[in-house]
């Protein structure tokens, strides 16, 4: 069975995605809808955990695209793979905004979603930039 969080962040990135694909914004009803169409393949999903990632994304959005470029300088945001983009803004959140999870337990989890549904080069690209965000911001 996936981890609960695991698929919250799944969430996020579904939601993520989709935010950047559309021309409006989409929020939270998007999030419950990508949660319970993940609940209903997979099981529990933390929904408070994404809720949280989704919200200090948006309150943070700014910095963390700021921290995004400044990390990545050969590839401005709009270049970058869109599933890499949305998973590089959970991990971005998560390691500046959200301090109860290891920084290493954040990367593993972003490098295993760039696997799963990224490019073939997403999961390098994604723990490049996450390694240097990082060793930044602690």
């Amino acid at each position: 069975m996936a981890r609960k969080r695991h698929l919250s962040r799944i969430a996020v990135m579904q939601t993520l995605f989709e935010r950047d694909a559309r021309s409006e914004d989409c929020g939270t009803e998007v999030l419950l809808r990508n949660i319970a169409d993940l609940e209903k393949e997979y099981g529990t999903v933390d929904a408070d955990f994404a809720q949280l990632i989704f919200t200090k994304y948006i309150e943070n959005k700014v910095d963390v695209h700021t921290h995004i470029e400044k990390h990545a300088p050969e590839w401005p945001l709009d270049r970058m793979d869109p599933i890499a983009r949305a998973i590089l803004y959970i991990g971005a959140t998560e390691i500046a905004y959200i301090t109860d999870t290891p920084v290493a337990v954040v990367m593993n989890e972003c490098i295993d979603m760039a696997k799963e549904y990224g490019g073939s080069e997403a999961s390098k690209f994604v723990n490049g930039v996450l390694h240097t965000l990082a060793k930044s911001t602690l």
